[in-house]
């Protein structure tokens, strides 16, 4: 993915569509649409969206911008943790996810977070690649954090620097 031509932006209540059907076609267990409407309203959420274009939006034009990818990160003074992210499967492996995790670590920083937190499933070995790369180290395990199916998380951290 070209990252000239994508563009990553605080969310707006006209993704939602388009955010719900990444995160249906992607979890097994998706959020739920209130969920998202909660981190658009909460002060202490950052909700970003990586959108491109040709991508499709959400009435279906082909060729139109539309949301790529999301991220949902929950700042608490000195420590993040990140509670969503997902990237549409089609543009899967074009960067996106790292773009997007490159930005909230920059705003996390710049609000004050020293250490990033998240989960991801211990089979997802994509997705734990993607973390890897962004500096992302494994420091504990939520045994049957995950429903369906069930599986442990990896608990992963990122100690932030100045970027």
């Amino acid at each position: 993915m070209n990252d000239a031509v994508l563009v990553i932006r605080p969310a707006l209540e006209s993704d939602l569509e388009a955010v719900l059907k990444i995160e249906r076609d992607s979890f097994g267990d998706p959020w739920s649409r209130e969920s998202f409407e909660s981190s658009l309203a909460l002060d202490r959420m950052r909700f970003l969206v990586a959108e491109g274009p040709g991508s499709g939006s959400s009435n279906g034009e082909a060729g139109e911008p539309g949301v790529l990818g999301y991220v949902v990160v929950l700042l608490l003074v000195d420590e993040a943790e990140i509670a969503n992210l997902a990237v549409a499967p089609t543009t899967r492996r074009c960067g996106i996810g790292g773009l997007l995790l490159d930005r909230v670590a920059a705003e996390a920083w710049d609000a004050g977070v020293r250490s990033l937190y998240l989960e991801v499933r211990e089979s997802n070995s994509a997705a734990r690649a993607l973390y890897e790369s962004r500096s992302f180290l494994p420091v504990g395990r939520r045994r049957g954090y995950y429903q369906r199916p069930q599986e442990d998380a990896l608990l992963l951290k990122r100690d932030l620097a100045p970027t």
